[in-house]
């Protein structure tokens, strides 16, 4: 007997306290769906984040990581979306010498207000891991 098929992919969001945090919650409160299979863990500032933890996520089982980065409304500094940028370069570079598909790591500027934009990424992202999963098994 074969497994059942995977309905969502496990997603790990690293958001932003100030600027996406609160368009995520938002997302909740008005009721927007996306798949239950979202975790997120907030940052200060998404250029804080170490490539060592999105590693960590896929050996834990992640199948994809998504940073809800500040971009120009970070308050932490105004080469936020350089640093991010560098971040996920240098994350695509471990992910490539591990035989992981960098595809399974996006980025996006997620606004304080941008709770439908959040949505459609998480969606969009959902349904490209789980094409590009049953393809890889």
């Amino acid at each position: 007997m074969s497994l059942p098929e995977k309905r969502n992919a496990r997603i790990l969001v690293f958001s932003t306290e100030k600027i996406s945090d609160p368009a995520i919650d938002m997302a909740g409160l008005l009721k927007l769906h996306y798949p239950p299979t979202v975790y997120t863990i907030a940052v200060p500032c998404s250029s804080g984040i170490k490539p060592r933890w999105i590693i960590r996520a896929y050996e834990k089982g992640f199948d994809g990581v998504f940073i809800a980065a500040d971009g120009s409304d970070c308050t932490y500094g105004e080469t936020c979306t350089e640093k991010t940028g560098q971040i996920v370069s240098r994350t695509h570079q471990i992910m490539k010498e591990k035989k992981i598909d960098p595809a399974r790591l996006r980025m996006a500027a997620i606004c304080s207000v941008c709770s439908e934009a959040f949505v459609k990424q998480i969606k969009s992202f959902n349904q490209y891991l789980l094409q590009s999963l049953s393809t890889s098994s």
